[in-house]
């Protein structure tokens, strides 16, 4: 595959993330809620290596805890649509393939927000950044879960034949798994990594047009996510920190 055919697909897959789908209602709660549980874990200052752009929710909030935020992004499209929303942000962003990164710093702590499942190899992705991890530093993965609540209640009722099932829009996404807790254990333990902590982000209970309908309060949506934390394997996505074994 050449670079230039890679990075055609890769701005073609951009237009997703102009913010004018029904699923940016999920993505919004998804990308505003698991950094806040990361800072957390972390606290502020210090240098973070962050993988993916996407929509730019976790980049804003990132870039205001860290003394050094550098972001790694496929796509100038995704770029461009970044900076002209958000010109005053602190983080340094570099076009990159996540597989072509190279560098001899080492960062306190490493993001891979929602990334495995776009990548060919994310076990040789997993593999490699473990070179970048400063000692004792951390790092936090963060994939969509398969059996979600939403997805296990359209299995049982009929509507979803197979619980793993890739939608028109993930494909347009540029998704090529969803993940399942036990999927995500596997693929952290075979590039070498321990699970040290794994939570929920965010208990959906219904599709993502019904939620719409429901007009939830803010409360409500942020009782999901605190709800969510405790069990991972009804929760729209998966946060892991992980550290060597």
């Amino acid at each position: 595959m050449t670079i230039e055919f890679e990075t055609t697909t890769l701005d073609a897959q951009a237009l997703a993330y102009k913010g004018d789908s029904q699923y940016d209602f999920d993505n919004e709660i998804l990308m505003n809620w698991y950094p806040r549980r990361i800072l957390d874990r972390v606290g502020q200052a210090g240098s973070l290596l962050e993988l993916g752009l996407g929509h730019g929710f976790t980049t804003q909030i990132f870039a205001q805890h860290f003394d050094r935020h550098l972001v790694l992004e496929g796509s100038q499209e995704v770029i461009g649509t970044f900076q002209a929303k958000s010109p005053d942000c602190s983080a340094k962003i570099t076009q990159t393939w996540f597989e072509r990164f190279e560098t001899s710093e080492r960062f306190d702590t490493i993001v891979m927000g929602f990334v495995l499942e776009h990548v060919d190899d994310p076990v040789a992705i997993l593999r490699q950044y473990r070179d970048f991890l400063a000692p004792g530093g951390k790092m936090f993965l963060a994939v969509p879960n398969a059996e979600v609540l939403n997805r296990r209640l359209g299995h049982a009722a009929g509507a979803l034949d197979d619980i793993t099932y890739l939608s028109e829009h993930d494909h347009l996404l540029g998704h090529q798994r969803y993940y399942t807790v036990d999927t995500f254990t596997a693929h952290i333990n075979a590039a070498g990594y321990k699970v040290d902590r794994m939570e929920g982000i965010y208990l959906k209970p219904f599709m993502t047009q019904q939620m719409i309908a429901l007009n939830l309060e803010p409360a409500y949506i942020d009782a999901l996510c605190q709800i969510g934390v405790h069990y991972p394997e009804l929760s729209c996505g998966l946060l892991a920190e992980v550290s060597g074994q």
